[in-house]
């Protein structure tokens, strides 16, 4: 039934927000531009977005849904991703002619402000900002990206509303409160979380939410956490005043009990190196199969490998051979990828300059090769001077990987991952496979969405923030809250932050995929610890920052570094308590986990095989000529 014209009140209107649907179907646009409104239908407030394409259509009474060809299928998960600092607020229209909306099935949401539970906003100099709002039954709305600002003034139009008190805590935070002062006093009743309610209460509430709020609440050791969270999303810092593990605290207030302490780490363990791995047939059988790959995995990250075995090593960890492969089934093996290869590398020499004048596609691909090529790793050997083989050949095997994976093609960077596996292996062919499984781990790093960078970022800041909430709120002061000063280290794996040699170590610690698959992030915690004085403790701002980080070149120990990372990844694996998605970061918690796979026994498995590893690593290094079990 369509809805008149007098029962429909347009309050607020602002174009050029978006919606980012991270759809996974080539079908489906996952950028959409839209409208984000305040409108009064029969009075009830509502705040809505619907895209453009339904402009002249209203959005469904529901939360959010989509359609996917097969029916619809309502979808609550989304990831917010991160954007950045608040864009140049542009001034709303108003001078279109707006017409009533009507039912719309995409993407559109409609949500009465009564309903409205929490508003979140970012803070990342990535690119605009956003906001994630979330209904009272706990679900996140799409995320609002505002492309053209505008976000103050929707703040200032919902303020007509309702409350929206910032969290004392979190400053990103706005909880969601009704102006109707008895309805507010009546939710208070209901809990019978007050002793005294009524109109007094809702006024010092309103005055000072945070001083109401907690004397009220002593009793409730978890609210002010429920308070900092969607509603239904799971515990997991609860401690009750009385926890002997959670520390004193100088500064409470009087009259008030402790409500939460949030992560409680441990002390981080003492981490040992040992020596590389200089022993390799020990580990094959008399047909030359790796008869315990995972102990050269772990022998290989406690310490790296010796020069000599480099290259013999590096085949096998990036999937050049199969670990259970024979010595006649590798050479096998390499007779067939070189064929491939040449192949491949014939379909590109093969076209013509007419012809490549109507591909601009791989014009640009030479292009860019031949620009980067002249500049990485000249300092090498292998690499510098004029017409050097070297330069010949890693432009060979890139514009090779260009018709092995034309939909990425090259992308600036993918030359400096080219360069160490082209001088260890000194040989075309190898570098070539070597680089499609290097690629199998980092591709998503150089398609031109950057959602797999900004999810990284995303996760490393999840990571920090559990290891040094001071850190964190400092960066975040100076607008570095997005950590986008560490693009490049997780970009190209910190190819241009170490030395040539010590990156041959970092990446095949790495390559390993111990003690976790985001070992990387880790390892950019430790950097970032260790510059923890030198940040904090001086007059730095975004800039400053910046430069600093990008002084860091050359100048870091990688020992330590690696250390670090792994006590920090003990550290966290050992807390009881540890955030949820601080698990998913390293791997030690699925939705889909089965109770006998839990995150406590795979922590305690990754752990005790760490542990297995140095010790193993020492036995060896002390037991001259004996063979590691």
């Amino acid at each position: 039934m369509e809805q008149s014209v007098e029962d429909y009140k347009l309050i607020f209107e602002k174009e050029g927000v978006y919606l980012h649907t991270n759809a996974k179907r080539s079908n489906q646009d996952t950028t959409i531009p839209g409208f984000i409104r305040i409108v009064e239908r029969a009075g009830v407030p509502a705040l809505e977005w619907s895209p453009l394409e339904d402009e002249g259509r209203s959005a469904p009474a529901v939360l959010y849904t989509k359609k996917d060809g097969e029916g619809g299928e309502e979808d609550t998960n989304f990831d917010p991703g991160y954007e950045p600092d608040w864009a140049v607020i542009s001034t709303v229209k108003k001078d279109r002619e707006h017409v009533p909306v009507k039912d719309s099935g995409q993407w559109s949401f409609s949500l009465p402000l009564s309903e409205l539970y929490s508003l979140r906003r970012a803070r990342f100099s990535l690119g605009r900002n956003f906001l994630v709002l979330t209904s009272r039954g706990g679900h996140p709305l799409p995320p609002l990206h505002f492309h053209r600002g505008g976000t103050r003034e929707l703040f200032r139009a919902l303020h007509r509303y309702i409350i929206l008190d910032q969290s004392p805590v979190d400053g990103r935070l706005f909880l969601a409160y009704p102006h109707d002062q008895g309805a507010l006093s009546q939710s208070f009743d209901k809990l019978q979380l007050l002793d005294d309610g009524g109109s007094d209460l809702v006024t010092r509430f309103i005055q000072d939410p945070y001083a109401t709020t907690f004397g009220g609440f002593s009793k409730v050791t978890n609210f002010f956490k429920a308070a900092l969270r969607p509603p239904g999303s799971p515990s997991h810092f609860t401690r009750t005043p009385q926890d002997p593990s959670c520390p004193p605290q100088s500064d409470d207030e009087p009259g008030f009990e402790l409500i939460t302490c949030g992560v409680q780490l441990g002390p981080r363990p003492d981490v040992t190196r040992g020596p590389p791995l200089d022993k390799w047939d020990e580990f094959l059988d008399p047909e030359g199969r790796v008869k315990n790959p995972e102990r050269i995995k772990q022998l290989v990250f406690r310490g790296g490998v010796t020069p000599t075995l480099r290259k013999e090593v590096w085949k096998f960890l990036l999937g050049f051979y199969p670990w259970n492969s024979t010595v006649k089934e590798r050479e096998d093996i390499l007779r067939l990828k070189t064929d491939e290869y040449f192949r491949m590398k014939v379909q590109w020499k093969s076209v013509s300059e007419d012809q490549e004048m109507r591909n601009s596609l791989l014009r640009g691909y030479r292009n860019l090769i031949e620009r980067d090529v002249s500049r990485t790793d000249r300092h090498n050997t292998f690499f510098s001077g004029n017409d050097n083989p070297g330069l010949t050949l890693l432009h060979d095997v890139l514009m090779t990987y260009c018709m092995y994976n034309f939909d990425l093609g090259y992308v600036q960077g993918m030359s400096d991952l080219l360069s160490p596996l082209l001088f260890i292996t000194q040989n075309e062919v190898e570098s070539f496979w070597c680089l499609t499984g290097f690629m199998e781990l980092v591709h998503q790093n150089f398609e031109e969405s950057q959602e797999a960078m900004k999810q990284q970022l995303l996760q490393l800041s999840i990571l920090l923030k559990a290891l040094d909430p001071e850190l964190c709120d400092f960066l975040d002061s100076q607008d570095s809250g997005s950590l986008c000063f560490c693009f490049r280290w997780l970009l190209i794996w910190f190819k241009r932050e170490f030395s040539f040699e010590d990156i041959l170590i970092m990446w095949e610690v790495l390559w390993t995929r111990l003690p976790c698959d985001n070992f990387h992030l880790l390892i950019a915690c430790s950097i970032l610890e260790s510059q923890r004085g030198e940040l904090i403790g001086s007059d730095h701002d975004f800039n400053t920052i910046l430069k600093h980080i990008n002084e860091l070149t050359m100048k870091l120990d990688l020992q330590s570094v690696l250390k670090g990372a792994e006590a920090i990844y003990l550290q966290l694996t050992q807390c009881k308590e540890l955030p949820l998605k601080v698990q998913q970061v390293l791997g030690l918690y699925s939705p889909s986990s089965s109770e006998e796979d839990s995150p406590n026994s795979q922590s305690s498995e990754t752990q005790r095989l760490l542990y297995e590893s140095q010790g193993a690593a020492a036995s060896c290094d002390s037991a001259r000529g004996a063979v590691c079990p």
